[in-house]
């Protein structure tokens, strides 16, 4: 891991790569393809390809671990730090403690780590240790509580840790097997290209501008609270920001690396950049939000307000708009609450210089056969 200075105020900079943050990522992608704007029917068939046991393992280990990422055991794989990586180092710990080593992180909390290790000590568990843990949930918005049934399965799995390290290694080796291992390679270059870049920009900018620059716009306005932050590309997860804890001290962010011009789906002709954005740009709804936009950073229950719309169905739109990278999303600093939007005039240009791009570029088929008349002559 390479390490930046940082200017006063701003915490240690530090950069990662490897294909095995995008083993997880992927997962959750193919798992939640709505979340990322990926198209469900082809997700489904990439899951159809594992073997229905497997299958359903990574699903329930999916649910269970409320979509974070093992940030504080990815950091300390040794390279090359691919999927290879994550297997051979996984099958080295004991069955009974791979569970507990993925899901057990600094962002676990205390609270729930003391039931599930009731659950595994006794073997066992009951309603009264779901209710406990709903409990501890109640202050989350709905869409952040996790479900009786998702609990079940996690206590059910850590009633009997040996079995369910066995499940989750195996289901992880299928996944690798028929699929991860030929898309790691794909994705490898665009990793690096990407790394490059970002430690490019961050020689001529601030933390904050760097991470609206990579993140395609998101800003934080108050700053990152972690002493030291941890970079790493992620091809699966652009156009979004992942981020998560390794340690209390050090945050970990994965930025987009998936180019312009590439589709998360391989074979696919058409950018997935340019399919989002003319999606968000069709709804007049949308429309409207970006023109008030325009105007001035909006927080989405202002917007509800101007458009006499739902607040659940705003944050809908402008989750479309997130994706598409038309809009800036501003994090406040006061524990990250004040969260407001605006346009992103660049982006706005991007979307019909990327149009006028692809409509004069000529598909791969018909440039195999020009050059193919081209050899005849």
């Amino acid at each position: 891991m390479e390490t930046n200075g940082n200017q006063p105020g701003e915490p240690t900079l530090s950069w990662d790569i490897g294909t095995a943050y995008d083993l997880f990522v992927s997962l959750s992608v193919l798992h939640e393809p709505a979340a990322f704007g990926l198209r469900a029917a082809w997700a489904a068939g990439m899951r159809s390809r594992l073997p229905a046991e497997e299958r359903e393992s990574l699903e329930q280990f999916e649910a269970m671990k409320f979509g974070k990422l093992p940030f504080h055991w990815l950091v300390n794989l040794p390279e090359p730090k691919d999927g290879r990586t994550v297997l051979e180092a996984l099958s080295q710990v004991p069955a009974d403690q791979r569970l507990p080593l993925l899901v057990r992180g600094p962002e676990l909390p205390e609270s729930i780590a003391v039931v599930l290790d009731e659950v595994a000590h006794n073997q066992s568990w009951d309603d009264s240790q779901i209710d406990d843990i709903l409990e501890l949930h109640a202050d989350k918005a709905q869409e952040h509580r996790p479900s009786r049934e998702v609990l079940e399965t996690l206590l059910e799995w850590w009633s009997d840790l040996e079995a369910s390290g066995e499940r989750l290694l195996t289901g992880l080796r299928a996944y690798y097997e028929v699929f991860f291992a030929e898309e790691e390679h794909r994705i490898r270059p665009a990793l690096e290209e990407s790394l490059g870049r970002a430690q490019e920009l961050s020689r001529q900018l601030s933390v904050p501008d760097l991470l609206e620059e990579l993140s395609q716009g998101v800003r934080f306005e108050g700053g990152i609270e972690s002493p030291e932050l941890l970079l790493a590309p992620s091809f699966w997860g652009t156009p979004l920001i992942i981020f998560g804890m390794a340690s209390a001290q050090r945050e970990v962010i994965l930025f987009g690396a998936r180019p312009m011009a590439a589709s998360l789906v391989p074979g696919e002709v058409v950018p997935d950049a340019l399919v989002r954005a003319l999606k968000a740009l069709s709804d007049p709804t949308r429309l409207r939000i970006l023109r008030y936009l325009e105007e001035q950073p909006l927080t989405p229950s202002q917007l509800s307000r101007r458009l006499r719309l739902r607040s659940s169905t705003v944050t809908h739109h402008l989750d479309i708009l997130r994706l598409a990278t038309l809009v800036q999303f501003r994090i406040g600093g006061q524990g990250k609450t004040d969260r407001r939007y605006a346009l992103r005039q660049e982006a706005i240009g991007s979307v019909f210089a990327a149009l006028e791009g692809f409509l004069r570029q000529a598909e791969p088929l018909e440039v195999e056969r020009l050059e193919a008349e081209i050899s005849a002559d």
